[in-house]
């Protein structure tokens, strides 16, 4: 199974969701690779400080640029789920992961500004569809204010409605400072001790994957 963490825009948390997702699946005993195609490389040195302080479960890694679709066919033999975390804009190695993906999750912020790149997504999706009909597509708001007052989150799902090719998560990730610490320290937020945050990647997971050897998706 492969799922692209992919987006329009830079700095909604990609990385992080790729990073807490595939530490999350290697908990539940999934086979697990992350699959770093970001020229900034966070998962990659993520991974890097993870094995250096020798914190287990152990999640592999690989780096790759440009037509990716031949090596994530690859790996699909090699292992349950490839966990891919694309650069922040529409890149050659987004397009070709969205060829072979089965399943794409777009973070958001939920803000006017990145709920603007959406459109372009939607068409994209469309497109990669057209090779990759089965690919499954949704939109994750990502870093959404953590105050109930606050009505982004709300006028976000208002205006998701509006995208043919992209559903929207039931799941939100709240910006929170365990996530920032997580990933600079090498854990995944399900090995720190803040039970909200744990809590959101734990139901990200529930949503999207039934932890079973067949690794299905689950809607």
């Amino acid at each position: 199974m492969i799922v692209l963490i992919g987006a329009e825009k830079g700095g909604v948390g990609k990385s992080t969701i790729a990073s807490n997702l595939a530490v999350h699946l290697a908990h539940n005993g999934v086979d697990v690779v992350l699959f770093d195609t970001d020229g900034q490389a966070t998962c990659a040195r993520f991974i890097e400080r993870r094995d250096e302080a020798g914190i287990g479960p152990s999640v592999p890694c690989v780096q790759r640029t440009g037509d990716v679709s031949a090596t994530l066919r690859d790996l699909g033999n090699r292992y349950q789920v490839i966990v891919v975390d694309a650069g922040g804009r529409d890149s050659r190695e987004m397009r070709s992961a969205m060829a072979v993906a089965n399943l794409l999750l777009v973070p958001t912020r939920a803000s006017q500004a990145d709920l603007e790149t959406l459109p372009k997504v939607n068409e994209l999706i469309g497109l990669a569809r057209g090779l990759n009909p089965e690919l499954k597509a949704s939109a994750v708001l990502s870093m959404a204010p953590s105050n109930p007052v606050i009505r982004e989150v709300e006028d976000a799902r208002e205006l998701m409605a509006q995208f043919d090719q992209l559903e929207l998560a039931e799941t939100v990730i709240r910006d929170r400072k365990v996530y920032r610490d997580a990933l600079l320290s090498g854990h995944g937020v399900v090995e720190r001790d803040n039970s909200q945050a744990r809590a959101e990647i734990q139901l990200l997971a529930q949503e999207f994957f039934e932890l079973s050897n067949s690794m299905e998706l689950s809607k």
